[in-house]
């Protein structure tokens, strides 16, 4: 028997509208006190070649307090080109830089809630898109928290 992923059990939430890494952008910040699990998507339009990082971040409310790199190093895939679907395990880390070249690309990070500095309080996560000085590079950013209670309509993760 198939596992329902239904969004009651996995919540699909847009943490970046599509919006250009001109300037960098930041992600809104994830509480993960509701949350077992939680897989971050970037997907990147790199029209122009740039190595874009991506940066897991932590903080101890939605509003940013205390805001510091992640703790402990977290899984990544990375698929350099979304015209295949070849989602490449990379080392774990805290980041993740893309390749600098001319294409659409998927990163996902997955995200345990021990990962964050629990024994101070850290209990949301977002990403640091770095600036690409390119107004036609994208990125956009959905989230799968996979809930710890489900319900019909689950709490929401983007405030405290």
């Amino acid at each position: 028997m198939a596992v329902e992923m239904t969004p009651e059990v996995m919540k699909p939430v847009v943490t970046i509208a599509p919006a250009t890494t001109n300037g960098g952008v930041e992600s809104d910040y994830v509480n993960m006190k509701n949350i077992n699990r939680l897989e971050i998507c970037c997907m990147l339009t790199q029209a122009v070649g740039h190595a874009t990082v991506l940066t897991l971040k932590q903080a101890t409310d939605v509003g940013g307090t205390g805001v510091k790199v992640m703790t402990y190093p977290s899984k990544i895939w990375a698929n350099e080109n979304i015209a295949t679907d070849v989602n490449a395990r990379q080392t774990d880390a805290k980041n993740h830089t893309v390749a600098a070249d001319i294409t659409n690309k998927l990163v996902t990070f997955v995200i345990e809630p021990q990962e964050l500095d629990v024994n101070n309080d850290f209990t949301c996560v977002k990403v640091s898109v770095s600036d690409s000085s390119q107004a036609t590079n994208f990125v956009a950013i959905l989230i799968h928290a996979y809930m710890k209670f489900q319900g019909e309509t689950p709490p929401s993760v983007i405030v405290d």
